[in-house]
């Protein structure tokens, strides 16, 4: 019949276990001493026992995560962001001077036109800048396309066209006080061509004129009773 083993706790002294490691009598199961660290390191004074980096004003960054300004180990440090350099100018931005010949004596003024069919308008402009024949060209062209098709609309008879047709005056006062153009190399301005009261289709504007003069005629002999 074996023999029981001893009991460890009844204060019997206990023969040397398995463990040659640990001393005689003791438990190596038992309760470490008051005061050790359980995890068999001492920590220095003044360090972290669980390595990790307080943050600046003595406090661990929250959540395990770094520090602001410090990267995560493992990672390597982003670079912060650079200073945004002056954008590059367009590769297609237009270069100062006239838009069809280049010419650098140029003004800023618009041209237009307008077309008024029935309860059908079209409005045309054409901005600048343009050099002096440049600008007469079109202002030529833009102002006998408005008296040849700007009348055949009640607006356009009445507002469009006349102010269309005042704009044009303005703009050719313009463009006539500019000097002669030079063009830039390998560009032309364009044609002047004849003025406008030497273009047939400028009279065609004299058809809808004569028709709402004799609208008018009538309206005033009917409202003063002379009829």
């Amino acid at each position: 019949m074996s023999t029981p083993p001893p009991n460890p706790y009844s204060g019997a002294p206990v023969p040397p276990g398995p463990h040659p490691g640990a001393p005689a009598g003791q438990n190596p199961y038992g309760q470490p001493p008051a005061g050790a660290n359980p995890y068999g390191q001492q920590a220095a004074a003044g360090q972290n026992p669980y390595g990790r980096q307080p943050a600046p004003g003595g406090y661990p960054a929250p959540g395990g995560h770094p520090a602001p300004g410090h990267p995560a180990p493992g990672y390597p440090q982003q670079p912060q962001h650079p200073q945004y350099a002056a954008p590059y100018p367009h590769p297609h931005a237009q270069a100062p001077g006239c838009r069809q010949c280049g010419a650098a004596e140029t003004t800023n003024f618009a041209v237009r036109a307008h077309v008024g069919v029935l309860i059908l308008m079209r409005f045309h402009t054409l901005n600048g800048p343009f050099c002096r024949q440049c600008g007469r060209s079109l202002i030529r062209t833009m102002t006998t396309k408005t008296l040849c098709q700007g009348w055949w609309s009640p607006i356009s008879l009445v507002i469009f066209t006349p102010f269309t047709l005042l704009w044009n005056l303005f703009a050719a006062m313009k463009y006539a006080k500019l000097p002669h153009p030079t063009p830039a190399p390998g560009r032309q301005p364009l044609e002047e061509g004849p003025p406008v009261h030497a273009r047939p289709l400028a009279y065609v504007a004299i058809i809808p004129l004569l028709w709402a003069t004799w609208v008018a005629v009538n309206i005033f002999l009917d409202v003063s009773g002379r009829r």
